[in-house]
């Protein structure tokens, strides 16, 4: 299955690569350039005397992603931060989180002439609250919170950026996980009798980003983050998230996300997440 994804996703990346590289390139703005887009999404269920059945019910999730980059005639300085939170209730239970993500990226490219140019950069990833595995209605136990895990990578290498709409690179990375409560099994090697709290992995890692726009009002992201130590290449880490956003008017927009994950230290099947959401869009910078 892992070899399928991988297979597809590639194959799709490069047909991306190939469309925009025909492109022509626009001309170039230097300077800083700032955004930050906030979204709120919220759907809510309630019955009374409802015959057919259904439960009263809930959710909501907040985005706020913000870019700051500058582009000088040597170089290329990229940062972004995305933070996502939200809940969801279903009749009597509590309101359980189900979104949860902060994510920090800074690449530096340097511009030497040639179509490939040498990048480093530096990737934060953690949580905000607590999360937990749920034993029926009342059940809880805590298996993860700010910080635990939480995850740094460092990568050197090669980047293409034909245009703003595709980038991807290519480079030698290591990558931290570092944990406090909850070892297990985010760092701690099961091969030892003692806990480790933290976690270095050298390998290779790869991310490619594109922007498709499909029509006037449909826009299609995607990011696929690979991962290979060097200890084992034949286990790729994969984070694909692919996102589809239709802006029905200013304010309002419609998004459908599906976010295909797989790493074989946390679970030997891939996991995939999927969201429908409609809400507010603003722009605050």
């Amino acid at each position: 299955m892992l070899r399928k994804l991988l297979l597809v996703s590639t194959v799709s990346l490069l047909g991306f690569s190939c469309l925009f590289a025909q492109d022509k390139k626009p001309e170039q703005k230097f300077g800083w350039m700032k955004s930050v887009v906030a979204n709120l999404n919220f759907t809510q269920n309630q019955f009374d005397n409802w015959t057919q059945g259904g439960e009263d019910s809930w959710a909501w999730q907040g985005t706020i992603d913000g870019k700051i980059n500058r582009n000088a005639p040597n170089f290329k300085w990229s940062n972004s931060g995305k933070l996502t939170y939200g809940k969801s209730k279903i009749g009597d239970t509590a309101a359980r989180k189900s979104a949860d993500e902060i994510r920090f990226e800074s690449v530096y490219t340097r511009k030497v002439g040639i179509p490939v140019n040498p990048y480093a950069s530096a990737t934060f990833l953690t949580q905000l609250t607590p999360g937990y595995q749920y034993f029926g209605d009342t059940s809880k136990v805590e298996i993860s919170n700010f910080m635990d895990p939480g995850f740094f990578t460092q990568s050197v290498g090669l980047d293409y950026n034909p245009n703003d709409n595709f980038q991807t690179r290519l480079g030698a990375a290591v990558k931290e996980t570092f944990t406090d409560q909850h070892p297990k099994p985010y760092a701690d090697d099961p091969a030892t009798s003692k806990i480790e709290k933290t976690k270095v992995e050298y390998g290779a890692t790869s991310v490619t980003e594109a922007n498709v726009k499909l029509n006037q009002i449909i826009l299609f992201t995607t990011r696929l983050d690979l991962f290979s130590n060097f200890e084992a290449f034949n286990q790729i880490d994969v984070d694909w998230d692919n996102t589809f956003t239709a802006n029905i008017a200013k304010y309002l927009t419609v998004n459908f996300n599906i976010r295909i994950y797989y790493d074989r230290d946390f679970s030997k099947k891939r996991q995939i997440k999927q969201t429908l959401s409609a809400g507010l869009t603003y722009t605050l910078l």
